[in-house]
């Protein structure tokens, strides 16, 4: 029996995240810490990530983890040098909601909702987004089928916000050498069965901090829009993540040759904005 899709015709629209098209003809990178944990680890994070080629800003404000006694994140107390950060180094943020309250308290911070995968079946949560402006990303649920994900995408498209992402960070299977398993079958399947961009997250996906370069090359060739990757200037300080963030110096390794499987694909990385005044 034939999937149900979105759209019978494969087209990627385009979302905008600032001033960067998502679902064109260039590259997106986004790239910041799992956790924001201090004005001084965030500042150093972007400032770095924006000169070795990051375009949009990534980093949780408050965090869901497995179990209850783990760092959740600084929330309200991060608020201020959060945006002290993103008009220093003139950048934009990326950070998931965890509950629909959290929406308006970080809208004038937040330049694009993330949506986690605990969260990708909270309806309540996507028709909420639904009518918000600003883009949303969408990743995919650890056990969730890819009409599921897609299907979870048009709670908020149906509510009047045209402006989804879609995310493959990896699913459970069998395996347990790594944290998850990448999903390309679903990124291929996705650009060509919904009009949404598709990115990928190698670094929840595999969990490994040597693998992730590789799984973002790999999601460059399969086609998707970009990627989002975790990097923090000390992962073994990191409160949370840290086996999978990337230093500062493998960052800036893996986005130059990053570039390089990009031109060769006629894909290439979009020109950083420049810095603010």
């Amino acid at each position: 029996m034939e999937m149900p899709t979105m759209q019978t015709t494969p087209s990627t629209q385009i979302v905008n995240i600032g001033g960067y098209d998502i679902g064109g003809s260039n590259f997106t990178v986004m790239a910041g810490p799992c956790s924001i944990e201090s004005y001084e680890q965030f500042m150093e994070t972007a400032k770095g990530v924006k000169a070795s080629g990051a375009h949009i800003l990534r980093g949780g404000i408050w965090k869901m983890r497995t179990s209850s006694k783990d760092f959740q994140g600084l929330g309200k107390n991060s608020f201020d040098f959060i945006k002290a950060v993103c008009k220093e180094t003139n950048m934009k943020l990326v950070s998931e909601v965890t509950d629909a309250r959290q929406i308006e308290e970080v809208y004038d911070i937040v330049e694009c909702f993330q949506v986690g995968s605990r969260n990708m079946h909270n309806y309540a949560l996507l028709k909420e987004l639904g009518m918000q402006r600003k883009p949303v990303l969408l990743k995919r649920g650890f056990a969730a089928l890819i009409t599921e994900w897609i299907k979870a995408a048009e709670y908020v498209t149906v509510g009047g916000n045209p402006n989804v992402i879609l995310c493959e960070r990896g699913i459970r299977t069998f395996e347990t050498s790594t944290r998850n398993t990448l999903d390309l079958n679903a990124v291929a399947f996705a650009k060509k069965n919904s009009h949404l961009p598709v990115i990928v997250d190698p670094s929840h996906a595999v969990g490994i901090r040597a693998l992730v370069p590789d799984l973002a090359y790999a999601a460059a060739a399969v086609g998707a829009d970009g990627i989002i990757v975790e990097v923090h200037p000390r992962p073994a300080e990191a409160l949370s993540d840290g086996m999978q963030a990337l230093t500062l110096d493998d960052f800036k390794n893996m986005m130059m040759k990053l570039d390089k499987i990009l031109t060769a694909i006629d894909r290439p990385l979009h020109k950083v904005a420049p810095h603010a005044n």
